[in-house]
């Protein structure tokens, strides 16, 4: 049952994220992206391997348990003497047996060895704590890649209303341009005008076409962009847009970028490194070990070089146990661990200089979006005066053409003007929300000002 609704919810989760009207809003399609985009997925299994770590380096604190079983049948010839550490020759329990025969018996041994550091100056409890930074800092990689990918949405979703506000501006343009190649057609067939002014105009008609197609283009690329956030095909996108059409009053905050994913994951940086290198001071201390063993063993040779029966040894018939306290102090550790220190030590500075960089990079970001959105704001005011004038001047050039005391060039002169000025119009008040975004964007919270962009 629960696969069943967890297959029914993956189907029908593109549409529980329309609006009513079937159409998408700027916060519906970032929180679309969120849920959709793979590297957010990625992001947060990255979280999960790091919160794997803290669990792995909780077992320091659980005694250590060996088991051993072992059964061979092999010769029985020892000899006096030292043999160095080694991991080839096999050892030989007992005394040296005068002959060198090659009379085997069996052998068996079992056993078990507990031990477990009773205290460790901290170490242990370091290890956790870089752990839980290890952790800490994945989760902010988290914040931030959905971060930008919600800014990264934002983005997509304004273009594709600019790019699609520009399309209705160049087809306005295209009906001006057809318009007036009828009309000049009819006065060149009428011999009213030579026909070279109906060629001008069907060339101003086909250039009035380009520029709609070009701006056809750019809204499909625009389509495609979000599409890959969304994770669907580009035909299914329709857009809400809310707000975004209206002009924006608000002013943006005045906060720094404090509060940016980016800060705030390379803080994490800076106190991992520094949990890391906790971590370094407590290792050069000796190891304290309470260890507890028991074991028994059997072997077919007797003391008296001689061998029992045919099974003897087979099983363990001598057994042992016994109970120590342990200590461990590698000494020459020490070099070792000054240089991991050093290098520790150089990494948390650059962590602290890329943080630095970070925070100046999102600084220098802000004012450059606030130098913009002031721009955009003027602009906006200045359009209605720019775009009356233009339509005056288009009227006014056409009338005198057809009254026969103006020329071609100046009518198609201000039909351009015309168009290039309705698609800035257009764009006037788009440019002013991309420009609040862009500063949001960069102080670190954007919630807000979706919420008020998606508001009907």
């Amino acid at each position: 049952m629960a696969v069943a609704l967890r297959c029914a919810a993956a189907v029908l989760f593109p549409f529980l994220l329309l609006s009513q009207d079937g159409t998408l809003t700027l916060e519906e399609a970032v929180k679309r992206s969120l849920e959709k985009y793979p590297s957010v997925r990625l992001s947060q299994q990255q979280v999960v391997q790091a919160g794997a770590g803290i669990q792995l380096a909780r077992t320091a604190y659980l005694p250590k348990v060996d088991f051993l079983a072992q059964l061979n049948r092999a010769t029985r010839n020892n000899i006096y003497g030292m043999l160095l550490p080694q991991s080839v020759i096999a050892p030989i329990s007992g005394p040296p047996n005068v002959n060198n025969a090659g009379t085997n018996v069996w052998g068996s041994a079992t056993g078990f060895l507990v031990s477990w550091e009773p205290f460790d100056f901290g170490l242990r409890k370091a290890a956790v704590d870089a752990a839980g930074f290890s952790v800490r800092r994945a989760e902010s990689s988290v914040e931030r890649t959905r971060y930008e990918i919600s800014t990264a949405a934002a983005d997509a979703f304004l273009t594709i209303l600019a790019a699609q506000q520009a399309a209705a501006a160049a087809q306005a343009g295209v009906a001006r341009a057809k318009v007036f190649h009828e009309v000049v057609s009819a006065l060149v067939k009428a011999e009213l005008r030579p026909g070279v002014e109906s060629a001008r105009t069907r060339a101003e008609l086909a250039m009035a076409e380009t520029q709609k197609i070009q701006a056809e283009q750019a809204v499909g690329v625009a389509r495609a962009a979000l599409s890959q956030l969304l994770g669907v095909s580009p035909s299914e996108i329709s857009l809400n847009p809310g707000r975004l059409l209206e002009a924006i009053s608000e002013e943006p905050p005045t906060a720094g970028p404090a509060a940016h994913p980016a800060i705030k994951e390379q803080s994490v940086a800076i106190d991992e490194s520094k949990a890391r290198l906790k971590v370094l001071d407590r290792s050069y201390f000796p190891k304290f070990n309470l260890q507890g063993a028991t074991y028994a063993r059997g072997s077919g040779a007797n003391p008296d070089f001689t061998t029992g029966g045919a099974a003897s040894g087979f099983g363990p018939n001598i057994y042992n146990w016994g109970i120590g306290f342990s200590l461990n102090f590698s000494l020459m550790d020490y070099a070792s661990l000054g240089a991991k220190k050093q290098a520790e030590v150089s990494r948390g500075r650059a962590e602290e200089a890329k943080l630095d960089l970070i925070r100046q990079e999102l600084l220098g970001q802000v004012e450059k979006a606030k130098a913009v959105l002031d721009g955009a704001r003027k602009v906006a005011l200045n359009i209605p005066v720019q775009l009356e004038a233009a339509r005056a001047a288009e009227s006014q050039a056409t009338a005198r053409y057809r009254a026969g005391l103006g020329n071609l060039t100046e009518v198609a002169e201000a039909q351009r003007l015309l168009t290039q000025t309705e698609i800035d119009d257009s764009l006037a008040k788009l440019q002013v929300w991309r420009a609040q975004f862009a500063v949001a964007a960069a102080q670190g919270d954007m919630q807000n000002l979706l919420e008020k962009a998606s508001r009907r």
